[in-house]
C-alpha cells in the first residue's frame, strides 16, 4: 500500500505530528507545497492541519490544495490530523464531515487533535494513527 503523509504547519505543532504520522505509517511525508504528485498514486493518506483563525483550516495553502484534491478522495483511507490553541475542534469536526461526504474512509472514525505542542504520548498516538492507516 503507498501511503503519504500531507500537511501545513505554521508553527512546527503540526509538522511534528506529521514526522510521527509518517512514522508510524511507513510512509512518505510532504509539506503542501512540496507535494508535486498525484493524489491518484496513493492508497492511503493522511493531512495535517492546524486549526487556524475561527477555526478553519490554514487559507493560504493548504485550503486551496485540499479543495482542489476533494474529488479524489472517495475509496480511499484517509487519517486527518492537527494542532490548536483555542476552540473545542469544531474545524475538526467540519474537515472529518468533508472527508466522508467526499466518499473517504476515515481511518479511526475521527481525526487526531492536540492542544498547542505535542506531547510524547501525543506523538506515540500519531504513529499509533500511521499504523492504523497503513494496515
Amino acid at each position: 500500500m503507498k501511503t503519504a503523509v500531507i500537511f501545513w504547519s505554521g508553527t512546527g505543532n503540526t509538522e511534528a505530528m506529521a514526522q510521527a504520522v509518517a512514522e508510524g505509517a511507513v510512509a512518505e511525508l510532504f509539506s503542501v507545497s512540496g507535494f508535486s504528485g498525484s493524489i491518484a498514486e496513493y492508497d492511503a493518506l493522511a493531512f495535517g492541519c492546524p486549526s487556524m483563525g475561527a477555526e478553519e483550516l490554514e487559507e493560504a495553502e493548504f485550503e486551496p490544495f485540499f479543495s482542489g484534491i476533494e474529488s479524489q478522495l472517495s475509496g480511499k483511507k484517509v487519517a486527518l490530523f492537527g494542532s490548536y490553541g483555542w476552540g473545542d475542534g469544531e474545524w475538526m469536526r467540519n474537515w472529518q464531515e468533508r472527508v466522508t461526504g467526499d466518499g473517504a474512509e476515515l481511518v479511526g472514525g475521527e481525526g487526531l487533535i492536540v492542544n498547542e505542542t505535542p506531547t510524547d504520548d501525543d506523538l506515540a498516538n500519531c504513529r499509533e494513527l500511521g499504523k492504523k492507516l497503513a494496515g
